[in-house]
């Protein structure tokens, strides 16, 4: 164990014994600021030290999806599954790891699915190099972690593990803005009501990042924990998918109790194709994608290719997408669709998209 890694411990052992009131929430946000800067150090010491380990896997498709979750819960038949067995699947070594794609075609949409090797509890400190595997869910557009029906504590871990490494599965970023300042102390400004932080504690945090003068804007009632995510620019934030396999193995009583545990996942049996369709949906749906038809100039739109992008996006990122000289050169565009109040509206690039929207962009010549 490294001494940052012994001062981690010392420091949580500190929290478990301090009585949790408001009283002490700065000397707790205080030391859990300083747990979050020694995990950042290890991080980074070992990304430096696995560098050219690992794997790293091409993005294709229009979005990527991670099969996360323990050995042998039956990720690679899901993955056949869902790629129809018409995609290439291939393995790919990297070191001692294997990582297996594959594309899955659903609403006109090619989502790129990654088989990663199953990881093991204290993944993310490096056992069964789990560091490098999990690293790949840094970068997806959606984790989809697979339980087996006879360990869902599993799920626990799991997410513990991610955690560990900066993933905030199905958090969004914090609503919190820090602009440091020369000079002029801290400036706090809320938009909501605190319930969780106060100004001491406030300051007892930014202090150990070295932050004395700041403005900070909170349009979120954020906990402590939140805050020090606010201040870490390692954090990713990535929608999560809860599977729950080999259902046809379980009786009724114990699929019934799990349900309730777990109202939000998926129950399936990939082995038997049960509910593998709508998982199909269910990733598609998470993963909040839209279709667009591009309409060229003087010609009908095209309703059979439609241009898939995540939902929230502008025309701004669909100049991008079409041409890296559309948005220097983008005059305005023309929309057809549930964003506009009338068709073939003048929009400009921060005009925000819907589904089956139609968009025409006029650049300048």
């Amino acid at each position: 164990m490294s001494a940052a890694e012994d001062r981690i411990k010392q420091i949580e052992e500190e929290i478990k014994k301090t009585q949790k009131n408001k009283a002490t929430s700065h000397h707790i946000g205080k030391l859990k600021a300083q747990i979050a800067q020694l995990k950042e150090k290890i991080e980074k010491r070992n990304s430096s030290s696995t560098k050219g380990e690992g794997f790293l896997v091409r993005k294709s498709g229009d979005s990527t999806a991670v099969l996360l979750g323990f050995p042998s819960v039956g990720k690679s038949t899901i993955l056949n599954y869902l790629t129809n067995a018409n995609s290439k699947v291939g393995a790919y070594e990297f070191t001692t790891l294997d990582i297996v794609p594959g594309i899955m075609e659903y609403e006109d949409a090619k989502i790129q699915i990654l088989d990663i090797p199953g990881i093991i509890k204290g993944a993310s400190k490096g056992k069964g190099k789990g560091r490098e595997i999990l690293s790949a869910t840094r970068n997806a557009d959606l984790i989809i972690m697979v339980l087996d029906v006879f360990q869902p504590e599993h799920m626990e871990v799991i997410l513990e593990e991610v955690r560990n490494i900066g993933v905030r599965p199905n958090e969004k970023k914090p609503e919190v803005k820090v602009s440091k300042k020369k000079m002029g102390g801290l400036n706090i400004v809320s938009t909501v009501e605190l319930t969780h932080l106060d100004e001491k504690t406030i300051h007892s945090i930014l202090s150990e990042y070295g932050i004395h003068s700041a403005d900070v804007v909170l349009r979120e009632d954020v906990t402590i924990d939140r805050f020090i995510d606010a201040m870490e620019p390692n954090r990713a934030y990535i929608p999560m998918t809860i599977v729950v396999n080999k259902i046809d193995l379980a009786s009724k009583e114990q699929l019934e109790e799990l349900r309730k545990k777990l109202p939000d996942a998926l129950f399936v049996s990939a082995d038997d194709g049960i509910m593998m369709e709508e998982l199909k949906e269910r990733i598609f749906v998470d993963l909040d994608l839209i279709r667009l038809y591009l309409k060229p100039q003087g010609k009908k739109a095209d309703m059979d290719e439609p241009l898939i992008i995540r939902k929230g996006s502008t025309i701004e990122d669909v100049a991008h997408k079409l041409h890296r000289d559309f948005v220097k050169n983008f005059k305005y565009a023309k929309v057809w669709g549930k964003s506009v109040k009338f068709p073939g509206q003048k929009v400009g690039l921060e005009h925000v998209l819907e589904d089956h929207d139609i968009v025409r962009i006029i650049i300048k010549k």
